[in-house]
């Protein structure tokens, strides 16, 4: 059997790292993007860590989808790893810039490289997308009105692509984290290393810790590698049970 081929964007973030990992363990052929990675020095430090990723550089979603099916022959999982400083400020605190720059790196660029991927994907008879989103939305906070609507948004436009996509063979689903150990949104030194950062998570999710990133990585691997193309549509909470309604003891 052929060797399958993913593409993972944004990739040195959020869940980029272990599901580069994942992929590679399951004998994934992986194409890796990142801005970042424009700087030689970043881009050694993860291919230390990830020996076999492979770089793409590219401008727009459509000439990064056009590199991978010209390396390979083709592309048999995407996963869009979508994320963005969270801004938690009061919204008269806030920009419009801030809600439209947040808007074009959760929203507007997946959505461009899922449509730049429909006619290679068509072309092959089918394909697996998997989308990092947020389920951040199910309790939603004072002062994150704009990360909540572009999370909202992108877990729309999961919903909405999985419905047009379903007769071409292509299954669209989300990865939807939350306490998610990450440099970008739970840092080791305030939730990990910090006693009050660790009651913190204690006190909100059932299962007492963070996410770990293998875990994670695990999940992106089956929606990446599932034939189950009926599995389509799917928003799948990471979250270690949050949110949930605190019990008291002998409650």
């Amino acid at each position: 059997m052929d060797q399958k081929v993913a593409l993972v964007t944004n990739t040195s973030g959020y869940a980029g790292p272990p599901a580069v990992a994942a992929l590679l363990q399951a004998g994934f052929r992986v194409f890796v993007q990142d801005d970042t990675f424009t700087v030689q020095d970043d881009w050694n430090k993860f291919v230390a860590l990830h020996p076999g990723a492979e770089l793409l550089s590219a401008e727009t979603p459509e000439l990064l989808l056009e590199a991978a099916w010209q390396k390979a022959g083709r592309v048999d999982a995407i996963v869009s790893n979508d994320h963005y400083p969270a801004i938690h400020r009061s919204s008269t605190d806030v920009s419009l810039d801030d809600l439209r720059q947040t808007l074009e790196m959760l929203v507007v660029r997946p959505f461009a490289l899922v449509r730049a991927a429909i006619p290679h994907f068509k072309a092959q008879g089918g394909g697996n997308v998997v989308m990092i989103t947020s389920c951040r939305t199910h309790l939603p906070m004072y002062g994150a009105a704009i990360p909540d609507a572009a999370r909202a948004g992108a877990n729309a436009l999961l919903r909405s692509f999985a419905i047009e996509l379903a007769p071409l063979n292509i299954a669209v689903n989300a990865v939807a984290p939350n306490f998610l150990y990450s440099e970008a949104y739970y840092p080791r030194a305030v939730f990990i290393d910090a006693p009050a950062g660790r009651e913190y998570v204690k006190s909100e999710v059932p299962v007492g810790r963070l996410g770990h990133p293998e875990e994670i990585g695990d999940l992106i691997r089956y929606l990446a590698s599932t034939q189950s193309r009926f599995l389509t549509g799917a928003v799948v909470d990471f979250s270690g049970g949050w949110p949930a309604a605190k019990v008291r003891p002998g409650s």
